[in-house]
């Protein structure tokens, strides 16, 4: 049984405000990953409390940085989604904001959809494509978690972005070789370091436009 109380603590350690109703249903969401995950291999994390340090928490920095850049977002694609990281945790706290999210495999985009049934979330849909074969009108802002290089996912992405919008790349240490290996198209706005509270781990925001 996940701690709702030290989960709110952590979630308040970050600087974010959350409802009761929030809380449930990232603890709902949270035992729907461990569940599925028997399954579907969706995370190699099983433990309770390293799905909520290592991915909720984890996914959770990400709505801060956005609060702190004082992105206005609108609309968020979401690409290799997954499990749903970042993507439903920020769907739950940002619910103003629509994310759509892309998988590859059949079986984690059905899990995304479930997710968002059960979590009542309306804000958030699953899609199951290749991301390159996606044909939406453009974002504010593709976001990622552990998804492939900077250069690749611009590349992959890029007529899913608005030429004003920016990709939100979530990497641990700072990926000094893919940075580098990006094109002249594409402008380095902010790397900015992400604190995960109770957790040693090096985490990167990295925030790109096109130029």
């Amino acid at each position: 049984m996940i701690d709702s109380a030290g989960l709110r603590r952590k979630i308040e350690a970050l600087g974010l405000a959350v409802t009761d109703d929030q809380l449930s249903q990232l603890i709902r969401y949270a035992s729907l990953l461990l569940k599925w995950n028997k399954v579907y291999n969706l995370t190699r994390i099983t433990k309770e409390y390293d799905i909520v340090n290592l991915h909720l928490i984890d996914s959770l920095t990400l709505v801060k940085a956005v609060q702190d850049l004082q992105l206005p977002l609108k609309r968020v694609l979401d690409v290799g989604s997954g499990g749903g990281l970042p993507a439903i945790p920020f769907a739950v706290m940002v619910p103003e904001t629509e994310i759509t999210m892309v998988d590859a495999v059949k079986k984690k985009a059905m899990f995304l959809t479930q997710v968002c049934v059960e979590l009542g979330l309306k804000n958030a849909r699953a899609l199951h494509a290749r991301i390159e074969d996606v044909r939406e009108e453009p974002f504010d802002a593709v976001t990622s978690r552990a998804f492939a290089s900077l250069s690749d996912m611009c590349a992959l992405t890029s007529h899913l972005l608005r030429q004003d919008g920016v990709w939100l790349a979530m990497k641990g240490k700072e990926p000094k070789e893919e940075i580098g290996a990006l094109g002249p198209e594409i402008g380095i706005d902010r790397i900015l370091k992400l604190e995960v509270p109770g957790v040693s781990v090096e985490r990167n925001l990295i925030v790109l436009s096109k130029r």
